[in-house]
Order: C-alpha cells, then sequence, then structure tokens
C-alpha cells in the first residue's frame, strides 16, 4: 500500500527531541539570564564588565566557528551533540563556582585575584557559548531537516514548537532566576548550578532519539580538501630553507584557515540563501532586547528586578505570538513574502519606539522626577511589540536556510552565520563600551535600529531579486498595468 505523501514525525520521537532541547534551551536561558545579575552585583555601577564578558564571548564564536562547522559535518552527529551536552554544563557549573566566590567575598578580594577569577569566568563563557553553538546548529539546522526529509509542513511545525519552547525558557527562565535573586544573589547561583546538574543526565539520554532515524546515523564524512592540505607540508620536508619559510608560511596560513571562518567564506556569500542569511544576523547588532545592556540602562532608569521580569515576560509573550504567526503567515503567503512581512513590522515598531525615547529623553534633560522611568518604558514598549517581526522573520529565515543549503554544507554554511551573528553581537557589546554611560544609550539605541533597517534593505533586494517584484498591485490598478 503506497503513501500519499510524507509520513508524520512519530509523537514519541517528536516528544524526546522537545524534552531534549527544552532543557538545553532552559539551562542556557537560566545561566544567560543569571550572570547578567551576578556580574551586576559583583561590578555595581557600569557597563563595562558585562559588556567585556559578553564581547569576548561574541570572539570566541567567530574564532572557532570553522572547526565547530567541519565537526558537525563530518562528525557522528551523536558524539558531536552529547559533546556539546557536557561542555555547557560544566562550563556553566564551574562559573557558578567562580562567581559564587565573586559574591561571597566581594569586599574581602584584592583587585587583581577578583580580576583572574573574572578572567577564568570569561574563559568557561566561551566554552559555554561554543558548545551551545555546536547544540543548536547540530539540532536545528541538521537533525531537524534530516528527520522531516520531504515534509515541509512537518519541518514548519517541528521549527515553530521548538521556537516557542525557546522563547518559553527565555520568559520563564529570567522570571525564575529573578524572583530567586531577590532574595539573594548566592541563591540564585546555587540554583543555576543544581539545575545544570540536574537536568544534564536527562538531556544526555533524551538526544539517544538519534537512534530511532536510521538517517541520522552516517558514518563522519571525509573532506578531501582537508586531506589535500595537510599533505602539503611534507612535500616541501627535504626543500631549501625558501622553501621551508614558504612551508612554514603555508603551515601558519593552514592554520588560520582552520580555526576562523575563512575557507567557507565564498561558499556562503556565493549561496542563493546568502541575504536572507546576512539580515538575520544583522539582526543581533543590537542593545534592544532585554539581555544585559538594556537591562543595565532600565535599571539605572529606575526599574527593580521585579520590572524587569514583567518587562521581559511581556515581550516574549509577543515573541511566542510569533511562532503560530510566522507558520500561518509562510502557508498563506510563502516563506520569502512572510519575511519581508515580518521585518516591516520589526522596522516600524523600532522606529515609532527610538522616535519616543529621543523626544521623551531628551525632555527629560530639563524635567526632573521620573521622565527617566517613562522614557524607558515608552522604548522597552516598542522594543517588546518588535519582537513579533524579528522572530517571525527568524522562522522564515531559517526555513529558507534548512530548505536551499546542502546535506554535507549545513554545519560549514550555518556556522559562517552564527560567526556573523557573533561578529555583530561583538559590535553590539562595543558600542556600549564606547558609551558606557547610561545616559549615553541613545547611541547604541540608534546604531540597533539602523542595523534593522539595513537588514530590510538587503532582504528587499533578495525578494525583488528572487520574485522579480516586491509587492502585488492591487486588483483596481492591475487592468491599468496590463494595457
Amino acid at each position: 500500500m503506497s503513501n500519499d505523501g510524507p509520513a508524520p514525525v512519530p509523537t514519541r520521537l517528536a516528544a524526546r527531541l522537545y524534552t531534549s532541547h527544552f532543557l538545553s534551551t532552559w539551562n542556557s536561558r537560566l545561566f544567560e539570564f543569571g550572570v547578567v545579575l551576578f556580574i551586576a552585583s559583583v561590578f555595581p555601577g557600569t557597563l563595562m564588565p558585562v559588556s567585556v564578558y559578553g564581547l569576548v564571548r561574541s570572539a570566541a564564536a567567530i574564532l572557532f566557528a570553522q572547526p565547530v562547522g567541519s565537526w558537525i559535518d563530518s562528525g557522528n552527529r551523536l558524539t558531536v551533540v552529547r559533546a556539546s551536552i557536557i561542555g555547557q554544563r560544566v562550563s556553566v557549573v564551574a562559573s557558578c563556582g567562580i562567581f559564587w566566590v565573586l559574591e561571597q567575598k566581594r569586599d574581602g578580594l584584592e583587585g587583581r585575584l577578583k580580576t583572574v577569577l573574572f578572567t577564568v569566568a570569561v574563559l568557561l563563557a566561551c566554552v559555554e557559548k561554543l558548545c551551545s553553538m555546536m547544540n543548536l546548529i547540530s539540532v536545528e539546522r541538521d537533525w531537524v531537516v534530516v528527520i522531516t526529509e520531504d515534509n515541509e509542513d512537518a519541518r514548519r511545525t517541528l521549527n515553530a514548537r521548538m521556537r516557542r519552547i525557546d522563547l518559553l525558557c527565555k520568559l520563564l527562565g529570567p522570571l525564575a532566576i529573578s524572583t530567586v535573586a531577590i532574595a539573594s544573589t548566592l541563591t540564585a547561583i546555587w540554583t543555576t548550578l543544581a539545575m545544570n546538574i540536574v537536568s544534564v543526565v536527562v538531556e544526555y539520554r533524551c538526544i539517544a532519539v538519534y537512534q530511532m532515524v536510521p538517517f541520522l546515523q552516517r558514518s563522519p564524512r571525509a573532506s578531501s580538501r582537508s586531506d589535500e592540505e595537510v599533505v602539503e607540508p611534507n612535500n616541501t620536508q627535504n626543500a631549501s630553507q625558501e622553501a621551508g619559510k614558504a612551508s612554514s608560511w603555508s603551515s601558519l596560513k593552514q592554520v588560520t584557515h582552520r580555526i576562523l571562518p575563512i575557507s567557507s567564506l565564498p561558499f556562503y556569500f556565493h549561496h542563493p540563501a546568502f541575504l536572507p542569511s546576512l539580515s538575520l544576523s544583522l539582526l543581533y547588532l543590537t542593545v534592544l532586547s532585554f539581555s544585559g545592556q538594556m537591562i543595565t540602562f532600565l535599571v539605572s532608569a529606575g526599574y527593580t528586578s521585579l520590572h524587569v521580569g514583567i518587562a521581559r515576560t511581556v515581550s516574549t509573550i509577543f515573541e511566542l505570538s510569533a511562532t503560530w504567526i510566522a507558520p500561518r503567515l509562510m502557508n498563506r503567503i510563502g516563506v520569502v513574502r512572510g519575511g519581508i512581512w515580518s521585518l516591516s513590522w520589526q522596522m516600524v515598531w523600532l522606529g515609532a519606539s527610538i522616535s519616543w525615547f529621543w523626544i521623551s529623553d531628551s525632555s527629560s534633560h530639563r524635567i526632573v522626577g521620573d521622565d527617566r522611568f517613562v522614557s524607558a518604558t515608552g522604548l522597552a514598549i516598542g522594543v517588546a511589540l518588535s519582537r513579533v517581526g524579528l522572530w517571525g522573520f527568524d522562522l522564515c529565515a531559517q526555513s529558507i536556510v534548512q530548505d536551499e543549503v546542502e546535506v554535507g554544507f549545513r554545519g560549514s554554511f550555518s556556522t559562517v552565520e552564527a560567526a556573523f551573528q557573533s561578529l555583530f553581537e561583538l559590535m553590539s557589546f562595543g558600542t556600549t563600551i564606547i558609551f558606557s554611560r547610561p545616559d549615553q544609550f541613545q547611541w547604541p539605541v540608534c546604531i540597533s535600529v539602523a542595523a534593522v533597517y539595513l537588514a530590510g534593505g538587503l532582504y528587499t533586494f533578495f525578494v525583488r531579486k528572487r520574485r522579480g517584484h516586491l509587492l502585488h498591485a492591487p486588483p483596481c490598478i492591475r487592468p491599468k498595468l496590463d494595457s
């Protein structure tokens, strides 16, 4: 008996995948938000430490994108994901230990020791970032495509549900840790530590969904180009001194290419999915995301931990709505058009919020009282509403990449994309290092909004190139155009 269409994803398989994704995302979000509170408690009154922490963490993702992508493309899928799980949990547990010492001995530690401990915490953050990137790309850009092979509807459903899990964790994780932090920062550190230890075994076992999908069980793919590059230096061993110098230079170039995502760039730039991917990456050049920089600004404007938690909750509710809206939008008007509609929504609300922020903030310099609070609240409302468009576009761009990137290059393409995301994220932290005072926050805000409009322009060019036009002519004027 033949099937008329592709089989749906088995419920048991999907449940295990969702459970693993939930635990991975929950712990990442808990730590991501918690570490901002930990740093703010240890280093009060400045944006510098949290910006340096985020900047170095993003730089690590850029520097080591190439080996991560190569391992995803060629390694055993189960080994790659399990290694990412263990790496994340160990680095978070060790970081919690360091922040416990910094918080417990905050007034008694000498400056040099405090700097050393913070430096170690930053290095551990780099490990956590790389493992998180490896896990996310492996599961979302490779496993999901294999599991839903030839079933586009199932893939969109799986994408939306996994993004919904991510956003629910983004809502509940920060809310939980900020509520605990009201009691004390030390209690919040212990909570983060305990959650990571408890969940790692369940998460490690659930990812064995690998055994339920035969197509996931592939042998590592040998890279002929890498083999050729390794042989090159051996051919010059008995050459002259000048040839030896050339070999040293070749080895240096080889190491650089193995670390930085240089060799993958031509493939990335010439790929049909390049512009949607780059547009999505540009959205990471932002301080308007209810993360460390914006939270620190809101606190300086008079927000309490509870206010911040409420603001994030409202924002995440809007973000969650995108996981229902985007699949319906894609089914109705297509993936490409769904992306331009989503980006347009984001640009409209950010344009409105920055206008409010500039007008009210300029007035607050002349008027005393709670005007800074009102200015910050107007900005927060506009940012929250814009998140519907952000995550709608995220799902559209992800669908384009999943559909169009070839099987053996998903890791390489997606790690280059992740490297650009980290580069733009790094630049966003650079904006608050340069403009580190809360009263200078309007400049990082302007840069963030400009990046969104640039992303909109690039994606508009992609839509025009792909479809041949941007807008359908209204019926009332279509006959005139045809005549």
